[in-house]
């Protein structure tokens, strides 16, 4: 498949929108900080083919119009001492591609990643200086058949997930001709962001032990993680029907501790799951120690909750861990018992002393995650460990910018060992998808075991 892009355009918001400084908060700063991308497949009616650029012409003026209640997007991030970041809001743009293919959706498959995504998807040139880039970059890519595949990278320093599609559900809701629903809310003092040292603050969080700041376990026998960094890397989208899912989860929530508890969720179900069975990919010995990274959503874990619309990143990962050997030999349940005791400890007073935690620390380039940057700092979570993240309570699904829901919707390329994404399924309710990166090496023998364990 061949894509040729026709043109690149910068993207300003419509009306002069506020100019300045917008501090960053300490969870805006760790993890990852490059863009994230995500693509969308739609089969639009024949009204919206001719003209040929109607659909190109209402995302650009939609997507200008969205910009102004959304600026922060349009600016650009600054490296300050420390690994520190500032975002300054200067109106200067977005980056939106207009390409088109003599291929056809159909030539997708089904849709699973793979190398033609590269060239469907937004690259993002990091061999630049961070205050060249833009933060958000789009790509809408035309097919032969009529169908065309509208893609983002949003940087994640700006916007986590939550925002990110907050962001996209009200540009595609302006697109329709309709009111922005949620206004974005960027006080970033909620988070104890820029506080006025001759104000009364309330008094400081208890110190918590924070595991999930420390490096991740290397292999035994190494003493660093540079060769497993190196090693090539594949992609698999593996479906689970809605029965496979229930199957697992009554596995999960077998002779469970407590028949008070309530019953392990799907996601810490299947997170259990697929961190069994990257273990038994991996063929670790039962000694070695392995952390799974969790990621979690802290806008109504803290007192008061954040306000409806807060942009910015408000997710904490946090760290379950054990030895493989303990989590393949145990029921399935272990494992998910080890997901919810890491989950449960998000709470007001975890994340509070996590912030303050961070902004104790020197140098935060070591808790940023700049894989895509080419750097071998930052926390890697591939061999022997792995990073597993939820999408089924976002809504991810129905993005409709006038033409009509998708037929498709997944991650970008994600080439890093380790990194996995669970998606609801758009065929069945009740159904999941699990986006996984592996090692070459290892990922027939996890597809094996991904499937063979689903038991009673």
């Amino acid at each position: 498949m061949t894509v040729r892009y026709r043109a690149t355009y910068t993207v300003k918001p419509e009306t002069a929108t506020w100019t300045g400084h917008l501090p960053l908060s300490e969870l805006d700063q760790i993890g990852t900080i490059t863009h994230v991308p995500t693509i969308y497949f739609y089969k639009p009616p024949p009204e919206w083919l001719h003209p040929a650029d109607a659909i190109f012409t209402t995302l650009q003026g939609s997507l200008s119009r969205t910009l102004v209640p959304f600026y922060p997007l349009a600016g650009r991030l600054k490296w300050l001492d420390g690994g520190r970041l500032r975002l300054e809001c200067n109106a200067m743009g977005v980056c939106l591609i207009e390409a088109e293919s003599e291929g056809e959706l159909n030539d997708l498959g089904d849709f699973s990643p793979r190398p033609e995504f590269e060239q469907l998807v937004p690259s993002v040139d990091y061999t630049k200086p961070i205050h060249e880039l833009p933060l958000l970059l789009v790509q809408v890519t035309k097919f032969k058949c009529g169908g065309l595949t509208l893609s983002f990278s949003i940087s994640h320093a700006v916007a986590d997930g939550p925002s990110a599609l907050h962001f996209m559900t009200e540009w595609a809701r302006l697109a329709r001709g309709e009111q922005l629903s949620v206004e974005p809310y960027y006080n970033r003092k909620v988070l104890w962001v820029g506080e006025d040292p001759s104000v009364t603050l309330p008094p400081p969080p208890p110190r918590l032990e924070h595991s999930e700041f420390n490096p991740p376990p290397l292999l035994i026998g190494h003493t660093n993680n540079l060769e497993e960094r190196k090693k090539k890397t594949t992609v698999a989208m593996l479906k689970l029907t809605k029965t496979q899912v229930e199957t697992l989860k009554n596995a999960a929530n077998k002779d469970r501790a407590g028949q008070h508890m309530r019953p392990y969720t799907r996601y810490e179900t299947m997170a259990a799951h697929i961190w069994r069975c990257a273990c038994k990919a991996r063929k670790h010995m039962p000694e070695q120690p392995t952390a799974l990274g969790i990621c979690v959503d802290s806008r109504r874990r803290l007192h008061p909750p954040l306000k409806l619309g807060y942009f910015g990143n408000a997710t904490l990962d946090v760290i379950a861990a054990g030895t493989s050997g303990e989590l393949v030999s145990s029921p399935l349940g272990c494992a998910s018992s080890k997901i919810r005791e890491a989950i449960e400890r998000v709470t007001h007073d975890h994340v509070r002393s996590a912030i303050e935690h961070i902004r104790r620390q020197p140098d935060l380039t070591l808790f940023q995650d700049v894989h895509a940057l080419g750097s071998t700092r930052g926390p890697f979570y591939g061999n022997p460990n792995l990073g597993v993240v939820s999408w089924l309570t976002l809504p991810i699904y129905g993005l409709d910018f006038g033409w009509g829901r998708e037929v498709h919707m997944g991650p970008g390329n994600h080439d890093f060992d380790g990194d996995s994404l669970v998606l609801p399924s758009l065929e069945e309710e009740g159904g999941l998808v699990v986006a996984l990166c592996l090692q070459i090496a290892h990922m027939e023998d996890f597809k094996k075991f991904f499937y063979e364990d689903i038991v009673d």
